[in-house]
């Protein structure tokens, strides 16, 4: 594979290239590429995806999203559900207070 460099531009062959659109693999210069979601695109790549309609696009990022909540309410959920156990399971003499009469004067 050539250097980037010894390659030209796909519009202007005086130019040499800067960067690959990752659509159409082809070289471009700088002013004929543009960034969009943290990639060069050309611009005919660029109307490409101009044109898909964002439910297409974006149904999936969606769905993602509300599977995360639902996860996220789920942990939520049994954490306090068993912190809730936890603290069922402690003994009533606990929460009256009477367990530390009996430790300190060493009844049982």
């Amino acid at each position: 594979m050539s250097d980037i460099a010894s390659r030209r531009c796909f519009h202007h062959p005086e130019r040499e290239a800067a960067v690959i659109c990752p659509e159409c693999k082809k070289n471009f210069c700088r002013e004929c590429v543009t960034e969009h979601d943290d990639r060069m695109l050309c611009a005919q790549c660029l109307q490409k995806l101009s044109k898909t309609p964002l439910i297409k696009r974006f149904r999936l990022r969606y769905l993602n999203r509300a599977g995360q909540c639902l996860l996220g309410l789920l942990v939520a959920w049994l954490f306090f559900y068993y912190l809730g156990e936890v603290l069922l399971s402690v003994p009533v003499s606990y929460h009256e207070g009477t367990i530390w009469k009996e430790i300190g004067s060493g009844v049982k």
